[in-house]
Parts: C-alpha cells; sequence; structure tokens
C-alpha cells in the first residue's frame, strides 16, 4: 500500500492543490464565521497544508508511525484565539478528510485500476488519522478557549472594579474606558444591586453573568465579592422597581441603589445599595430594599456611633426597663409607627384592645417626654426606635458600605423604619 501512495504521490500533490481551491471557495461561500476571518489566499494554503498532513498522516499511519498533531494543536489554538466557531473548524477538517480519500481513489484509479482493492486497507488507516487530527484540534481549541473565558473573566472584573470602587476621578479616563470596553453609554440610567453572603446571581432571575439582558429586563454586569455579589445594571427604559421582580427568584437579601446617569457615579451608587442592604436585618427572609423607600432607616445604619446616641438619649429611660417591660413598649411602639400611627390598627395588630395601646404608648411618653402629637418627637421615637431594632437584629455591617466614596462613615446595623409622617389617632 506504501507503494502505491508513492507511485501517485505526484498526481495526489495535483488533485490536492486543486481540492484546496475548491474547499477554499466552497467554506468561503458556506461559512460566514471563515469568510469574516480570513481571506481566500490565505484560507487556501492553509487548507492545502491540512490536506498535505493528512496525506503524510496516512503514510506515517501505513508504516505504524504515530501522527504528527503540533501542527493540528496548533491550528486549533489559533483559531480559538481568533474566535472562529469549533463546528466550523472540524466541518472543514472533516470536509478535507473526505475529499482527499476521493483524490487518494481517484489517483490509483487513473495509475493503475487493478490496485484499487489493496487500497481498501488505507481506509480504516486515513479515517484513524483524521480522528486523531481532529480530536488534537478540538483538545487545544477548547483548551486555548477555556484560557481565553478565564483572561475575559480577570478582564471583566477589574473593568467593573474600576467603575463599582471608583478608581481615579468620575470623570476621568480610566471610568470612560472601562465603561467602554463593557459596552456601557457614557449616560443613562444605572443602578447598583448588592446581595448579602449566601446570595447568588443565578440565570433565572437576573440575567446572565456575562451581562446578557434577562427577557424583555435590563442588564446585569455581577461581580463577585467577599461580601455578597454585586450587580451593575443598566436599566434602559425599565424602572427601578422592576429590579424587585428580577431580584425575586434569587431568594435572597438585596439592596438597591437610586438611580444614576453615568458610570462616573456608580461608585457612589454601590455604597449606597450596600446601605440599603445594611436596613434589612440578618434574620429576616429575602428581601429587595431600594435605598429611597428606606431613608430614614439608612440614615441610622449609616452612623453607628449617632445611632447609639439616638438610642440612649430619646429612648433611655425605657431601655432601663426590666426586659419583659422594655418588650412591651418597643413593640407597641414599632406596631404604632407600622400602622401609621393608627391606635385601633396597632391593637388588631397586637392582639389587645385599644385602650391597652393607648395606656402603653402614653407610659412611653411620660419615659421618654417625647409627645407622640408631635411631628418632631415622632421623627425622633422612629430614628431612636430604628436603631434599637437594628442593634438587635446584629445585622453585620457592608464592608462596601462602611466609607462612602470621599465621604467620612462608619458601620452600622439597620431595620426597616416603621412608618413616616405618623400620628396619634383613632
Amino acid at each position: 500500500m506504501e507503494r502505491i501512495i508513492e507511485e501517485i504521490r505526484e498526481d495526489l500533490s495535483r488533485r490536492i492543490a486543486v481540492t484546496a481551491d475548491r474547499l477554499a471557495d466552497r467554506t468561503l461561500a458556506e461559512d460566514p464565521a471563515y469568510a469574516a476571518l480570513l481571506g481566500r489566499a490565505e484560507l487556501r494554503e492553509r487548507i492545502h497544508h491540512n490536506l498535505r498532513q493528512s496525506v503524510e498522516g496516512l503514510v506515517r499511519g501505513v508504516r505504524g508511525l504515530p501522527v504528527e498533531l503540533a501542527d493540528a494543536r496548533a491550528t486549533g489554538a489559533l483559531r480559538a484565539e481568533q474566535g472562529l466557531p469549533l463546528a466550523s473548524l472540524l466541518r472543514t477538517y472533516r470536509r478535507g478528510g473526505r475529499l482527499v480519500w476521493q483524490d487518494l481513489h481517484e489517483a490509483v484509479a487513473v495509475h493503475d485500476p487493478a490496485a484499487l482493492p489493496r487500497l481498501l486497507p488505507a481506509a480504516a488507516v486515513l479515517w484513524d488519522v483524521l480522528d486523531q487530527l481532529t480530536d488534537a484540534v478540538a483538545d487545544a481549541y477548547r483548551r486555548t478557549e477555556a484560557a481565553r473565558c478565564d483572561r475575559d473573566r480577570e478582564r471583566r472584573a477589574a473593568l467593573l472594579d474600576a467603575l463599582l470602587d471608583g478608581a481615579g476621578p468620575a470623570d476621568g479616563p480610566a471610568v470612560s474606558e472601562a465603561a467602554a470596553q463593557l459596552g456601557l453609554p457614557e449616560h443613562g440610567r444605572f443602578a447598583v444591586v448588592v446581595l448579602a453572603p449566601g446570595g447568588t446571581a443565578g440565570p433565572a432571575g437576573a440575567g446572565r453573568v456575562g451581562g446578557e439582558p434577562a427577557a424583555d429586563g435590563p442588564r446585569v454586569l455581577w461581580r463577585i465579592r467577599a461580601d455578597g455579589e454585586t450587580g451593575l445594571v443598566e436599566l434602559g427604559h425599565h424602572p427601578l422597581e422592576s429590579l424587585r421582580e428580577l431580584l425575586g427568584p434569587l431568594g435572597a437579601r438585596a439592596g438597591v441603589s437610586p438611580v444614576v446617569e453615568g458610570p462616573g457615579d456608580l461608585a457612589r451608587a454601590r455604597w449606597l445599595a450596600a446601605l440599603a442592604l445594611r436596613t434589612v436585618p440578618a434574620s429576616g427572609g429575602p428581601c429587595t430594599a431600594l435605598l429611597d423607600e428606606r431613608l430614614p432607616t439608612a440614615l441610622v445604619a449609616s452612623q453607628a456611633e449617632l445611632a447609639g446616641r439616638l438610642r440612649q438619649v430619646v429612648l433611655g429611660p425605657v431601655l432601663a426597663l426590666p426586659a419583659e417591660d422594655r418588650r412591651v413598649l418597643l413593640t407597641t411602639l414599632g406596631t404604632w409607627l407600622t400602622c401609621r400611627g393608627s391606635t385601633t390598627y396597632a391593637a388588631q395588630r397586637l392582639y389587645c384592645h385599644r385602650n391597652t395601646v393607648s395606656n402603653r404608648l402614653r407610659r412611653l411618653e411620660q419615659l421618654t417626654g417625647r409627645m407622640l402629637s408631635d411631628p418632631a418627637h415622632v421623627v425622633e421615637l422612629a430614628l431612636a426606635h430604628a436603631a434599637v431594632v437594628q442593634r438587635a437584629a446584629g445585622t453585620p455591617a457592608a464592608t462596601a458600605a462602611s466609607t462612602a466614596p470621599g465621604t467620612p462613615g462608619t458601620p452600622g446595623d439597620a431595620k426597616p423604619p416603621g412608618g413616616r409622617g405618623a400620628r396619634r389617632s383613632g
């Protein structure tokens, strides 16, 4: 068999050159990926080389020698770096293998038709060679693609860090370049989401990690951090409240910043999102907290030292009571605030008579010196109550929210507020 191949080598070489032309033209006509990547001359030369490699592999296989795979591996790695789909690459290899066999069969038929039966064992050898070549191409391609994906993820993480951590001035070139490379517009509607540790940005509710928009939803770019996951949200025309529906399936505690208009504002937005998360007690269930809906509690959460003073100055006498008395009065105050100052509704929630609630509130007024009929006093009591519950909840201070970019701050605990603008009524 080896002798037959040697006898037809010159004719086979001419046929393979013609085959390379045909296969190059067919590939460019049928495969847009190749057409976008290579010109005809380069593609034709590469195909011609691969066809000759197949013949050489056949000769080595007939001799019982191992097939040289280094060139196939180099091709797989190169095409992966260039972004050519693996399916396109393997399709061309397989078509080339079939055409090599066709050229071989035709060359033997012309040279010595009687030798065709002796050519049949070469078919099995050739297919084995082609399998080894395509396996080597695919393996090198996948390894290179995995490494490239790792580099892309690291690069993407660095770009997100530049935006979320505020690396440089908000209007500086580093921010603009990072936004451009992530495909973010210079002006738009953005928000930042911070998930509590243990939350996962899965594709079911919050878009893909790669940044593709969820169906009919905003685009979310996720960044894994030690204290949880952070999402940069390009809202587009979607309202901020739509993030509740987006994040709900994750079953996590999440904080959401207000809307900002440019990538340079994202570092501040991240701090505000982390602050919003701190208004959700760690012992509570899944919750999506929008900062603008929790400003009083966020204010308390952002200033631990002042929150401590607020607890002591406003509710100190209540906190000094025996545990059960303290619990009853604080629970009553919190319920009354949640019910927007309605004693009747508070009594229904507390499963007691309305007069019982009124008596507890009067005692609270006597102990604190604050009147629930005075709006200024109600504000103090609401904030102080939030500070008390915040401390009891033990919400861990988020590292990202401990200090705003360019603004001094201190860590603290948080709890959703009761009511705003509450008044004492029936």
